[in-house]
């Protein structure tokens, strides 16, 4: 199971945070902190799996950004890897060719993807097309509320 994942900048921005297990925001801050500063630290060759703690944690650096999953001792590395993997083509097809500044300024909608693929740190859905389609879905039912919202009533 996957306990949470971060999505941080290689200047140790965080960009996106998602947790499985409750703590309090003081230790979120601390792991948040510690993760991101161990991970920026390490090579580039170096594997994408490191033990820390209890867990293991699992990234990937797509461009600017990395993807970061913190998962139990039992779990497979390579699946959650997948996972990772998967995520960022979902914000592929979601956004065409997703940056860094797609996530920053529609970050509810990276939310949205994430929730729509990832609940309660097991995969929900694995495919692309449905998953990509709920949200499309869904933010069409937003614009039709907000253009039902704005209208005058008399």
């Amino acid at each position: 199971m996957i306990r949470f994942m971060l999505l941080f900048s290689r200047q140790g921005k965080l960009r996106l945070q998602k947790w499985y297990i409750s703590l309090s925001d003081k230790e979120r801050k601390k792991i948040t902190r510690e993760v991101t500063q161990m991970i920026l630290a390490r090579n580039q060759k170096a594997s994408s799996f490191v033990e820390w703690k209890d867990l293991k944690l699992v990234y990937k650096r797509y461009a600017s950004l990395y993807f970061c999953c913190a998962i139990e001792d039992q779990d497979n590395e390579l699946l959650t890897l997948e996972v990772v993997h998967r995520f960022v083509e979902l914000l592929d097809r979601y956004f065409g060719n997703v940056c860094e500044l797609d996530i920053i300024f529609n970050f509810e909608k990276a939310y949205f993807l994430l929730d729509e693929f990832l609940m309660g740190g097991e995969i929900q859905d694995t495919s692309k097309l449905s998953v990509v389609k709920f949200t499309e879905e869904s933010d069409m039912l937003q614009e039709t509320m907000e253009e039902y919202m704005n209208k005058p009533t008399f």
